[in-house]
């Protein structure tokens, strides 16, 4: 059981990870609004691969809450219906929720294997939630995080609907971001905690707090760097797709964002030499530095080489990564002041 059930949590971890790569997939194309309703995709499980099949035809069958683009619009069938040689009006609903109504096949199916991706990501955790149910009486907090992860599912669901009715405000993606980051977080504690022992903490109380500030300094970046996003989208409406020009005139987020990157080299490598120097045995941080220079290159490159290809959601799965790692550390450098299994 014990085996299964890590097993489990690394799967729904790696499914998390997927999503998030996949999100940024979706941001570097510009594919956010490829299916305008939510949960399904132009009102179907599986969306259209051609505008005509979101045109209105005569003599065919529509089920309730399919959607149509008519007059530039998004119309939803009211019922079950047979179309008959005349449009009807009194058959269909305005969509109500937003006024953008265009249709991109690449667009709607790479929105579309996002959801997939985060619907598999989904079943994962419930299933996690359950095998939990066995750790009850030995180690509570097993149970309780492995629900509070399902729960975090259903309201980061909440979150990417509440994404695509705003059409894509900004806030909203940030929110979405950090919400991923905390799911992540609370996988990882679920595998922590799930231990067959959980060994003695190596605790040092300066590492300790460099940890903590590191990887607060880390959120901050992944916000910032959402925000930076935004800008370039706004470039990318202003000039089109001219790379050199996205940069040329950045917001003041775009600077807080490089100089805090400093920081965080900086208070890494640091860490590293506490971590070597009291030989604290957290191989860990190995991984830290590995994931940091990928993350400096990746920045340089679209700044100094105009973004190539990928760049961009490599940036962010990095940024993810490196959230992932540190959040670990922490967990193996924080004394317990109760054993997890007095609950």
């Amino acid at each position: 059981m014990h085996k299964s059930f890590r097993k489990i949590a690394k799967v729904s971890l790696v499914l998390v990870y997927l999503v998030i790569i996949a999100g940024a997939v979706v941001r570097m194309t510009g594919s956010g609004m490829g299916c305008p309703d939510w949960p399904k995709c132009f009102g179907y499980y599986i969306p259209p691969t051609q505008e005509s099949e979101l045109q209105w035809k005569a003599e065919k069958e529509y089920k309730k809450g399919q959607v149509i683009i008519r007059n530039e619009a998004l119309l939803v069938a009211e019922m079950d219906f047979v179309t008959s040689s005349v449009f009807k009006d009194k058959n269909w609903t305005v969509y109500t929720k937003h006024d953008y109504a265009v249709f991109n096949p690449w667009h709607t199916w790479i929105e579309f294997v996002n959801r997939l991706f985060g619907a598999l990501a989904g079943l994962a955790t419930l299933i996690l939630a359950i095998f939990s149910l066995k750790y009850w009486k030995k180690k509570k907090w097993v149970t309780v995080f492995s629900w509070l992860v399902v729960f975090g599912m259903g309201f980061q669901a909440w979150l990417g609907a509440t994404v695509v009715y705003s059409v894509l405000e900004p806030v909203k993606i940030t929110l979405h971001m950090v919400m991923a980051l905390i799911i992540v977080a609370l996988i990882l504690y679920v595998i922590y905690l799930s231990k067959q022992e959980i060994p003695p903490s190596i605790h040092d109380r300066t590492t300790f707090t460099f940890l903590i500030s590191a990887l607060l300094i880390t959120i901050v970046q992944v916000v910032l760097g959402t925000q930076v996003r935004q800008f370039v989208d706004g470039q990318i409406d202003l000039v089109g797709q001219n790379p050199h020009l996205w940069l040329q005139d950045p917001s003041l987020q775009f600077y807080i964002h490089r100089s805090f990157s400093i920081v965080v080299v900086l208070i890494n490598l640091y860490l590293a030499y506490r971590i070597y120097k009291l030989n604290l045995n957290l191989f860990r941080i190995n991984w830290v530095l590995l994931i940091l220079l990928a993350e400096v290159i990746t920045g340089m490159a679209m700044y100094y080489w105009d973004f190539p290809f990928a760049s961009q959601p490599l940036h962010l799965v990095l940024a993810s990564l490196l959230f992932g790692v540190q959040f670990y550390l922490v967990l193996e450098t924080y004394t317990f002041k109760r054993s997890p299994k007095s609950l």
